[in-house]
């Protein structure tokens, strides 16, 4: 055999062996198509049904739940009319018309784009009734897993928002993104996040929300901050940081509207930390409430003199005061005077005690740290200063935890804004209870302390007299501090931070209220000239709430309702009559001389009031009545 046949019958061998090869791959495929049906991506694919778990009050009222909202989406190849479907997304959906046509004229992009993600329901539904028409072809309605907040701006910034995504971005909904989150737990099976209950009250935060809106309109601070904590538990009933936000729509709001100054925030306290210094000053042994001081001519001491201090000064010359004298007027001078009692470690020591200068640990993001500076840092001038409430920086979260110590006996509380958490199924997980952190003062200098502080109230020149109430007893102390030029390190001469804190009744207190105005505008902006009042308001909202009896010797504890006669018309020194059951017009018939004022709420008939039944009427009262 030649060379010749040897290759042609190689090349035979070559072509069977492909031929068979390539033969049996085609009748495998052809098997596979006429016995077999082509799978659906789209009806064989089963996803996780998967919820993240909701946010509730206290009570369990919902304030974050999981939704099916809807994005806009574009599909090229289908688009028809985009310069007119730019047109009737830009209304709709409240976007930039030229923006939109671009996105929508742009051939050399993805066939695929995001319009606008998460639409409102409303915005959904108009746009799926244009959909029916045919008008907007290419454009669709993608279904995407949503959070809807049912209180809006209410504690919106302890409840904070979650993105596109689904993923917690502030607040409890970012801090606590893995408890709410859904655990994949099978392919199949169902999955959603665990339940938190949060301390928050929304009846509580409703009130207190209302009355310090009216104040953020007629002082205009640029930030108002409010803190109502159940004195003893810890836990915080309202939470209120203005301005504020809608969650549903927290991309339509700069970050100083959703900047959580409560916990984020620094600043200096003034004179409402005097409690916090002259108490320490007790503790430590330096002072007793018998001492007094010739506040005369300021506190410019012999090494203030020989240094070049300037001295510390009052307002006024108040002369010579006690321990509840320099309460009442605020003295900078008698506090300055009582800081010389003890030295520098042992002050700083009682301040770290009460919480300052380290972050509480309330589980929400970017807590301040806050400033006090180490003994060794402090210049000749620091123990004076810090002790009236200038030289250190708190939060008002701070401040609102240290002022338990006074509500229980000298313990100080860990602060609480998260109930409990439960699981999917309703068992529970976690709760958080009374957690004392360490006593900071023995229990007869936090009694002393709480009863000057309710000596302030009562005094005709105390600071917070404005935040009287006859026969209940509030504690109560101010404060009204300059702020600080960052840039210059010198203070504004015409910029404030007005506060107060308040903790009722005094002898028993249940409540602690604490109220920031930062730099009020107007002629108005010391502390207790602004936050008393504020403070009184408050407490008379609250006390029937928490069943505080305003009167001593007066409470009226019935199992149904109140039945007293009802005059034809109210008149001071009357009764309040029970209200409930009745129709606005029965109502407002007790009113018609109009000597008494009266607020309405709702509709139908009278479900609460305030005062309760069986108080007397005082001269130029409002009553409230709520209807349903």
């Amino acid at each position: 055999m030649n060379n010749g046949d040897l290759r042609n019958k190689r090349f035979r061998i070559f072509f069977i062996v492909i031929s068979s090869f390539t033969f049996v791959i085609l009748l495998r495929f052809a098997l596979i198509m006429l016995t077999s049906s082509t799978p659906s991506p789209r009806t064989n694919l089963i996803l996780p049904e998967a919820a993240r778990g909701p946010i509730l009050d206290k009570k369990g009222n919902l304030l974050a739940v999981q939704t099916q909202l809807y994005s806009v989406s574009l599909w090229r190849p289908e688009l028809k009319e985009p310069e007119e479907s730019a047109r009737i997304l830009s209304e709709v959906l409240g976007l930039d018309r030229d923006g939109t046509e671009a996105l929508l004229t742009n051939r050399e992009g993805s066939n695929f784009a995001w319009i606008k993600r998460q639409i409102s329901p409303a915005e959904s539904k108009d746009l799926s009734a244009l959909m029916g028409t045919g008008k907007l072809e290419g454009i669709r309605l993608e279904p995407e897993p949503g959070r809807h907040y049912p209180q809006q701006t209410l504690a919106s910034h302890v409840i904070g928002y979650v993105g596109t995504d689904n993923v917690g971005l502030d607040g409890i909904e970012y801090t606590l993104n893995d408890i709410l989150s859904p655990t994949l737990i099978g392919e199949e099976s169902p999955t959603y996040g665990n339940r938190v209950y949060l301390t928050i009250d929304i009846t509580v935060q409703h009130r207190v929300e209302k009355i310090l809106e009216r104040a953020y309109e007629e002082y205009q601070p640029d930030e108002l901050m409010a803190v109502v904590m159940e004195a003893k538990t810890g836990d915080i009933a309202a939470y209120i940081s203005l301005p504020q936000f809608d969650p549903n729509n927290f991309q339509d709001y700069g970050a100083a509207e959703r900047k959580n100054q409560l916990t984020q925030m620094a600043y200096e306290p003034g004179s409402v930390f005097k409690v916090f210094s002259l108490s320490s000053f007790m503790e430590l042994g330096g002072i007793t409430p018998e001492i007094s001081y010739d506040t005369t001519g300021g506190f410019n001491p012999d090494y203030f003199q020989k240094y070049h201090i300037a001295p510390i000064t009052d307002l006024g010359n108040y002369g010579v005061l006690d321990l509840q004298g320099i309460l009442n007027h605020s003295s900078n001078v008698g506090t300055a005077y009582a800081s010389e009692s003890v030295d520098a470690a042992a002050f700083y020591g009682m301040l770290r005690n009460f919480g300052f200068g380290k972050a509480t640990g309330l589980p929400l993001p970017g807590e301040s740290n806050g400033l006090l500076k180490e003994p060794e840092e402090w210049s000749l001038r620091s123990k004076p200063t810090i002790s009236i409430g200038q030289e250190v920086g708190v939060s008002a979260l701070q401040m609102v935890t240290a002022a338990t110590v006074f509500a229980n006996g000298g313990m100080l509380l860990k602060p609480h804004i998260i109930k409990k958490i439960e699981s999917p199924q309703g068992e529970l997980i976690k709760e958080y209870t009374r957690e004392p952190v360490r006593e900071v003062l023995s229990p007869e200098t936090a009694s002393a302390m709480l009863k000057m502080m309710q000596g302030i109230v009562d005094s005709p020149v105390g600071t917070t007299r404005r935040a009287r109430i006859d026969d209940f007893p509030i504690s109560a102390k101010s404060g009204t501090a300059q702020i600080t030029n960052l840039e210059t390190g010198e203070y504004y001469p015409d910029r404030f931070t007005a506060s107060v804190m308040a903790l009722f009744p005094s002898d028993d207190p249940q409540l602690i209220i604490y109220i920031v105005l930062k730099n009020p505008q107007g002629d108005i902006y010391y502390g207790g000239t602004i936050g008393s009042p504020l403070v009184k308001e408050i407490a008379l909202d609250l006390a029937s709430y928490y069943h505080i009896p305003l009167l001593e010797n007066e409470v009226y504890e019935t199992t149904g309702h109140v039945n007293l006669p009802r005059p034809e018309v109210l008149s001071p020194g009357d009764r309040i009559p029970d209200f409930t059951g009745l129709s606005k017009r029965e109502a407002l018939r007790f009113f018609a001389d109009g000597k008494t004022g009266v607020t309405m709420k709702g509709e139908g008939r009278v479900i609460f009031q305030f005062p309760q039944a069986g108080m007397p009427l005082e001269e130029g009262q409002v009553i409230f009545l709520e209807f349903k």
